[in-house]
């Protein structure tokens, strides 16, 4: 068997980007649901617009995925959280 191949630079800052970027709209996510009481998985499913299972999978996931900041992003314009970019995003590159 042959080893994975090895991660970019360009693609490993990209993943820890996206990941601090999850990790900050999982906050603001479950922030605001939380200030609206909705605690129960079929609420949060509801308000987040996917099945029970699949929202509170999204919003407690510990493992980063690919795509999960395209949902989350939809999850937080969906409930009309504005979440604040780190100061590093708006340096210029």
């Amino acid at each position: 068997m042959s080893p994975p191949p090895k991660i970019t630079p360009e693609e490993r800052r990209r993943r820890t980007a996206d990941q601090l970027k999850t990790i900050r709209l999982r906050m603001a996510i479950g922030r605001e649901l939380n200030d609206r009481g909705i605690t129960t998985p079929a609420g949060v499913g509801a308000a987040l617009g996917m099945r029970p299972g699949e929202a509170t999978s999204l919003l407690s996931r510990k493992q980063w995925r690919e795509g999960d900041v395209a949902l989350l992003e939809a999850a937080a314009a969906r409930l009309g959280v504005q979440v604040p970019g780190s100061v590093r995003d708006d340096w210029p590159s």
